[in-house]
Parts: C-alpha cells; sequence; structure tokens
C-alpha cells in the first residue's frame, strides 16, 4: 500500500483530536455573562457612587468580593488576580500608593485610585472603537464593585 493512503487516516484522526480540543478549550472558558453579585448583608450605599470605597478591610465585603471578582473578573484579570497577561494586573492597581512617604499623600493617591477603579467598573474601557473591558453599571451594583475592590487590596503587590 503506498505510504500517502496510510498518512491520511492518521492526519484525519489528529485534524479531529486537535478540533475536538479546541472546542473543549473553547467551553472552558465558561459562561461569559455577568454574574449576579448578593451584596444583602452588606450595609447599603444608596444611589449615589460613593468617592472612596466604603468597605476596605471589611471581612464580610472581602469574602463577597472574592466571589464576584472570581465570577465577574477572573476570566480576563486572572485568578487571585494574577494576570496572565489578557488584561492588567490588578494586584498593581495602587502601587504608586505605597511609595508615598506622606499619609495625606498616600490617602488621596489611594481615593485617586478608588475613583479610577470603580468608573474603569462602572463605564468600561473602550479605545479606537475596540471594547477591551465591558461597562458593568447596571449590572454590578455599587455594593458588588466596592466588594471587590475591597478583594483586590487583599491581593496588593505592594502592601500599604
Amino acid at each position: 500500500m503506498p505510504r500517502s493512503l496510510t498518512l491520511r487516516p492518521v492526519a484525519r484522526t489528529l485534524a479531529a483530536l486537535a478540533l475536538a480540543g479546541l472546542s473543549t478549550w473553547a467551553l472552558a472558558h465558561g459562561d461569559v455573562t455577568p454574574q449576579a453579585v448578593d451584596t444583602s448583608t452588606l450595609p447599603p450605599l444608596g444611589e449615589d457612587w460613593r468617592p472612596e470605597n466604603p468597605y476596605r478591610a471589611n471581612d464580610k465585603a472581602i469574602a463577597i468580593g472574592t466571589s464576584a471578582y472570581n465570577q465577574n473578573c477572573a476570566r480576563c484579570h486572572g485568578l487571585e488576580a494574577i494576570s496572565g497577561g489578557i488584561a492588567p494586573d490588578l494586584r498593581k492597581l495602587d502601587n504608586d500608593c505605597a511609595s508615598a512617604k506622606d499619609a495625606r499623600r498616600k490617602s488621596a493617591c489611594v481615593k485617586e485610585m478608588d475613583d479610577y477603579f470603580a468608573g474603569s467598573v462602572r463605564r468600561g474601557k473602550v479605545r479606537n472603537g475596540a471594547v477591551y473591558m465591558p461597562p458593568f453599571e447596571g449590572i454590578l451594583s455599587q455594593e458588588a464593585v466596592w466588594s471587590i475592590k475591597a478583594y483586590l487590596e487583599t491581593r496588593r503587590e505592594k502592601p500599604l
């Protein structure tokens, strides 16, 4: 039997296995629909967005934020906020604040990063018409956003 005839079934089998592997990988990415976050055990924050994180160092908020992050953010920003390169590594979000020596400057820096974080989550990130991060306003409540930020503060690369 000619050699080319015996290789064709092998090539077809390899192609089928590769296709099956790719489809499994695509399914493993998970549901990209934003997941609801139950914040009913946290103090309600009202309609007006807070300028800084009211749940900082709140253990209950951190637990909720951990789950919310894993359900809504980890697919792009990485498990435990360790980015695999697709999106920014959120452990580094307020690295600049850690090096501030003056307490007032450090506090102002943290407040600015809170505002940046909340704005980014609410409005998303779009550049040249390409969506790099979808907007979550109307999907995640203020309580959910701040609980995620409370969790991320426990994952800082450079503790304050």
